[in-house]
């Protein structure tokens, strides 16, 4: 009944995180490969399936491996995260939120981008 259980909290956690991970493909201001790594992690945990359809899914499983293999971000990939977390904290200022949140978002944001830059690159020459 305990390992039943353990496995259907790793598959809701795996499809909640692919779900935000979709969400993220759409918005801005939130991201969608983190979510796509948590969701192979918690596949791997509890539904292997998923895990292998991940990674050998045709645009996100050479990212997945890397990630795991090395910590390897590409860097279009890096390029393309700074860029977009740039315009969000830039349309994050011009909305009516809180002075302390645009703050707390950016800087947050700013950490993860300096965080993201310093990750290496993949050793191979096919970079994506």
């Amino acid at each position: 009944m305990l390992e039943q259980t353990k496995t259907i909290l790793w598959r809701i956690l795996a499809v909640i995180s692919l779900i935000l991970g979709v969400i993220g493909a759409f918005l801005p201001i939130m991201p969608t490969v983190p979510f796509v790594l948590v969701a192979a992690w918690a596949g791997g945990q509890g539904w292997p399936e998923l895990e292998r359809y991940l990674l050998n899914h045709p645009r996100y499983g050479q990212h997945i491996r890397q990630w795991r293999e090395n910590g390897a971000v590409s860097r279009k990939a890096k390029c393309f995260a700074v860029f977009m977390m740039s315009c969000s904290s830039i349309m994050l200022w011009f909305s009516p939120a809180p002075l302390w949140s645009k703050w707390a978002v950016s800087l947050t944001m700013a950490a993860v981008a300096i965080w993201l830059v310093l990750r290496p690159e993949p050793v191979s020459s096919n970079q994506v």
